[in-house]
C-alpha cells in the first residue's frame, strides 16, 4: 500500500509525538506513522490526505482552508531545495533513514519552517526538534543534527 500525504504533512510527520486534534485523529496518525516506519511508500497528493481523513466529517474541516493549501506550497518549495528533487502531487518518496534525516536536519535548522507559519502546533514541533526528535512516532535511525 501507499500512504497519501499532502506536502506540509511531510514536515508534520517529522515531529509527531502522539498528540492531535482528537482521539480518532491520533489513532489514525499512529497507524500512518507505523506504516511509514515500516517502509511504506509515500505518495504526495493535493489537498486532504490520509492524515486528514478523521477530520473531513467536521462541518468546516480546516484541511480545506486556503491557508493549509498555502502551507502545502511552502512545504513543497522548501523540501524541493532540501531534497534536490521535485515534491509535488504524484511524486512518490521512499521513507528511508537518509530522506528523513535530511528533512529533520533542515527542519531543525529552520530551512523548511516557513510552511509552519500560523500553525497551532508550531511550538510543540519546535520543542520536539530542540529535543533532537526524541519520542517521535516515526521510527527511523536516531537523528543526528549537524
Amino acid at each position: 500500500m501507499t500512504v497519501r500525504l499532502r506536502a506540509h504533512h511531510l514536515l508534520c510527520m517529522l515531529t509527531y509525538v502522539g498528540r492531535g486534534y482528537s482521539p480518532a485523529f491520533t489513532q489514525n496518525y499512529d497507524r500512518i506513522a507505523s506504516r511509514i516506519s515500516n517502509g511504506e511508500e509515500i505518495l504526495i497528493v493535493c489537498g486532504p490526505d490520509d492524515i486528514c481523513s478523521p477530520l473531513l466529517a467536521e462541518k468546516a474541516p480546516h484541511c480545506l482552508r486556503k491557508n493549509v493549501a498555502e502551507r502545502d506550497r511552502n512545504a513543497a518549495t522548501a523540501l524541493q531545495r532540501v531534497l534536490a528533487r521535485p515534491v509535488a502531487p504524484g511524486i512518490r518518496l521512499a521513507p528511508d533513514a537518509s530522506l528523513l534525516e535530511r528533512m529533520r536536519t533542515a527542519f531543525a535548522k529552520g530551512r523548511t519552517r516557513k510552511a509552519c507559519l500560523g500553525c497551532e502546533w508550531s511550538t510543540l514541533c519546535s520543542s520536539v526538534a530542540d529535543r533532537r526528535f526524541a519520542d517521535t512516532a516515526l521510527l527511523v535511525q536516531e537523528s543526528i543534527i549537524r
